[in-house]
């Protein structure tokens, strides 16, 4: 791997992680007023509509055919768009609904929840770091379970759909961008549908009367695409290990943004669990940074 590769593709996956924890969470924060439910729409209809361009764009339509040609692709990419589908409705939830440190919480656990799966499924080696890190995550969900009564679910679900997403998409090899069109054109339906319900109800607040609204709400589209090719281009000239690492931008900014700018609740229980999430994650790193 060359050293001018390998720079860039930290650079690519900074950029990309950067942009999920902070832009990301602006974006769509400043935006919340208009309630979840549209803005899960929206997200959904202009990704569909930007990779739709891109495709055109980078006449990528061969490859689109071919690969809605094959049943296992198109049996998973199915599956995955339900996953991505929930992963983006229960952040957006997070984030309007003042959660933002409890979506971290999930893509804080998601690369060790990853790293579990890695292990029961395709039989990917733990050692010893790892199985620290991976029962130090159940021992801090366990110790929310206990104090709150109650099942983190917003951090769970975050991670959970994101594990299992990067798990089946792991069994296929289809371009990003290619998958994840398959994906929202698999969404789009029940996008236009709850748009429709939505306008017809006058429940919108995408309007041409209000131009300047209806553009920012637009740019719901490549707020999701353009972090994901930065990330994925990142992998592919760095590797799976030092992107792991660079992830944890993301949760880090969310934490940081839903802390200190938003002024969201911090128990102290809460403070406990995610300091046993945070040693599991430092021992994570360090593994990953040994290894690599």
């Amino acid at each position: 791997m060359k050293i001018s590769n390998f720079n860039t593709g930290i650079i690519f996956t900074g950029a990309g992680s950067f942009w999920w924890g902070f832009f990301g969470v602006i974006y769509f924060k400043y935006f919340s007023f208009i309630g979840h439910v549209e803005l899960v729409v929206h997200r959904s209809l202009w990704t569909a509509l930007m990779l739709i361009l891109t495709t055109v764009y980078f006449s990528k339509w061969d490859l689109f055919f071919n690969t809605i040609r094959n049943n296992k692709y198109l049996l998973t990419l199915f599956s995955t768009s339900i996953l991505i589908f929930i992963n983006w409705s229960v952040w957006i939830y997070a984030v309007t609904t003042d959660q933002i440190i409890d979506a971290s919480f999930g893509y804080f656990i998601m690369p060790i929840m990853s790293v579990l799966f890695g292990f029961i499924f395709f039989k990917e080696k733990l050692n010893k770091k790892r199985i620290i890190s991976i029962c130090l995550v159940v021992i801090s969900i366990i110790y929310l379970l206990y104090f709150f009564k109650s099942i983190p679910w917003v951090g769970l679900i975050v991670a959970l759909s994101w594990s299992i997403y990067n798990l089946l998409r792991k069994t296929i090899k289809v371009d990003t961008d290619i998958g994840l069109l398959i994906e929202s054109l698999f969404i789009l339906p029940i996008a236009i549908i709850a748009f429709y319900v939505i306008f017809k109800n006058n429940l919108n607040d995408f309007s041409f009367s209000n131009p300047s609204l209806s553009f920012w709400l637009l740019l719901a589209g490549p707020m999701t695409v353009i972090p994901l090719f930065l990330y994925v281009k990142g992998v592919e000239l760095s590797g799976l290990g030092p992107t792991g690492m660079i992830f944890y931008i993301t949760p880090s900014l969310q934490f940081l943004l839903g802390f200190f700018y938003y002024n969201e609740p911090f128990s102290s229980e809460k403070f406990i669990s995610f300091i046993l999430i945070w040693i599991a994650v430092f021992i994570y790193l360090k593994d990953l940074y040994e290894n690599n």
